[in-house]
């Protein structure tokens, strides 16, 4: 087992995610990792480092002309955070929620470009749209600037505290994963973490026109006290897939993925799968904990099994137990989503009994509480 095409992909810069960035946060993370870019990845930085030069000017022109009005932004409907381990099924769970008109979400446009999407979005938005492939690297799912991404690539462009930091930079990845539990990290990172995700959050309300926004982020998983604190009355949907599952989809898109993100050579696989193992057991150990906290009603637990066989009943469990109104309202738009997925491919694997045992040795403990069969 080793990497996808990782010297193939060398000279691929477009899905490059620092490309991008708000111009101090990429020579922040440059500080951070004293510069070390291995010279066969420097026409990504050379790709990245003038495509973020060139969005600055619009990133300082939104900032002075919606500033203001974004502080003074109130997020009265407190969002629906989306949990859920990568490669888990939030992606699919996340897309077709956000056939209900009702709900806004975060873009794959705001999410890359979160500094300059409110006042530019005529002029930026085509770029970015020519930028992104057709579907997923990893997997068989559209991409799209205006369909729904995960939030945390726009905490990324935004500051150092994103987990996806560790793909770019992966010789200190260990590092950008304490930020997914946030439990090795000072007080005034988690403040920073906070006051970011917040901005970020009310210019994404702003432009939804004050919707209730469900949020696609799996590094939430493990920080739902960080998120209570932020939104008291937030609701909260998990989506549990079998570990062995779970294991398996996981380094498939790791193999894939880094050496399309990465601006240094990569440590051996075995390392980056460690540190996806031990990251796993944090995460959960920290999810079990803090779920408790959840008030009574705001809280649901889904099986990605049971979602992919029977999505639109569990849907409807969902909006029940969490008292959402426009189930009804919505229903003939997620039968439509639910049937355009029907052709999409499931990646299928082989797993034998040492690595089924190394994998049951490791996270145990999540088959006990999501109740799979060792």
């Amino acid at each position: 087992m080793d990497y996808v095409n990782l010297k193939e992909e060398v000279l691929n810069l477009k899905k490059e995610p620092l490309a991008g960035d708000n111009l101090t946060n990429l020579f922040r993370l440059l500080i951070q990792n004293r510069f070390k870019i291995d010279i066969r990845y420097l026409p990504r930085m050379l790709y990245s480092i003038p495509l973020s030069t060139l969005i600055a000017p619009f990133r300082v022109m939104e900032r002075r002309k919606f500033d203001e009005t974004i502080n003074k932004t109130e997020i009265k409907r407190h969002p629906i955070f989306l949990l859920g381990h990568w490669r888990g099924g939030t992606t699919y769970l996340h897309n077709t929620l956000s056939m209900d008109k009702n709900l806004g979400y975060c873009s794959t446009f705001h999410a890359y470009l979160p500094g300059a999407f409110l006042g530019f979005e005529k002029l930026l938005k085509p770029i970015v749209a020519s930028s992104l492939p057709k579907k997923r690297p990893m997997d068989d799912v559209a991409m799209g600037a205006d369909l729904p991404q995960e939030d945390e690539y726009a905490i990324g462009a935004l500051s150092p505290y994103s987990y996806y930091h560790g793909w770019c930079f992966p010789k200190n990845m260990e590092f950008y994963n304490k930020f997914v539990c946030m439990e090795d990290v000072s007080k005034r990172a988690i403040d920073k973490w906070k006051e970011v995700y917040m901005y970020f959050l009310k210019k994404v309300t702003i432009r939804e026109k004050g919707k209730r926004l469900i949020l696609k982020n799996p590094a939430n998983t493990a920080r739902i006290k960080l998120l209570l604190e932020m939104f008291p009355d937030a609701k909260f949907i998990h989506i549990q897939r079998n570990p062995y599952h779970q294991y398996l989809s996981m380094m498939r898109f790791m193999r894939i993925v880094i050496p399309l993100y990465c601006v240094q050579k990569p440590p051996k696989i075995g390392h980056v799968e460690k540190l996806m193992m031990d990251l796993y057991v944090d995460m959960y150990r920290k999810y079990f904990r803090e779920r408790k906290r959840i008030p009574e009603g705001n809280f649901v637990e889904v099986k990605y099994e049971d979602f992919i066989e029977r999505p639109f009943e569990e849907l409807r469990r969902i909006y029940g137990l969490l008292n959402l109104a426009g189930f009804k309202k919505s229903e003939r738009a997620f039968r439509a989503y639910i049937l355009s997925q029907s052709e999409v491919r499931l990646h299928t694997y082989v797993i034998d009994a040492e690595l089924r045992e190394k994998i049951y040795k490791k996270w145990g403990f999540a088959f006990k509480e999501f109740g799979y069969e060792a």
